[in-house]
């Protein structure tokens, strides 16, 4: 398939992710991976290439150098899944959406025992309206300008009994 692929939007670089692709760049160079992600700035592509023992070769395809992508193969869950693994550091934990939304609501039921003020904002907890706190809602998912506040509330974080802490790696 032949396309002038910078001048594509984000949704169609996005159907190529996850299939295994040959890419001709400039001066005729091929390269041939799994489409991971597509750059939408600079219309980068991101190869991955599978090895043993759950290793794998990341390339980056520069956006201003590719003059074709060919598909050679649609991905399934497995691909993806390990493409994934690839950029998940060792040992991290992979939540469910359940544990996930399990671990949201124990925190803001224990913020607001504590009368902290606690807004929902999607996946995300806005607590008044200073600090936040992204899945999966550990210490280190808090964010604020303000250390103060940020020190206080990642010490209630710690302290919650429902929100079980991920082991340190």
């Amino acid at each position: 398939m032949s396309t002038k692929w910078r001048q594509l939007k984000p949704l169609e670089w996005g159907a190529y992710v996850n299939k295994e692709v040959k890419v001709t760049a400039h001066e005729k160079q091929q390269h041939q991976g799994w489409v991971f992600t597509v750059d939408p700035v600079s219309a980068s592509i991101v190869l991955v290439n599978m090895l043993e023992k759950g290793t794998a070769v990341v390339k980056v395809v520069m956006g201003h150098a590719v003059e074709e992508v060919e598909v050679l193969q649609e991905g399934n869950e497995a691909i993806s899944e390990r493409m994934r693994a690839v950029f998940t550091p060792h040992g991290a934990q992979t939540l469910c959406v359940d544990e996930l939304k399990r671990r949201k609501d124990s925190l803001r039921v224990w913020l607001e025992k504590n009368r902290i003020p606690v807004e929902e904002e999607g996946e995300t907890l806005k607590v008044a309206n200073v600090l936040t706190v992204s899945p999966p809602y550990g210490v280190e998912n808090c964010s604020s300008p303000n250390e103060i506040i940020l020190a206080r509330v990642q010490s209630l974080v710690e302290s919650n009994p429902g929100g079980e802490q991920p082991a340190n790696v």
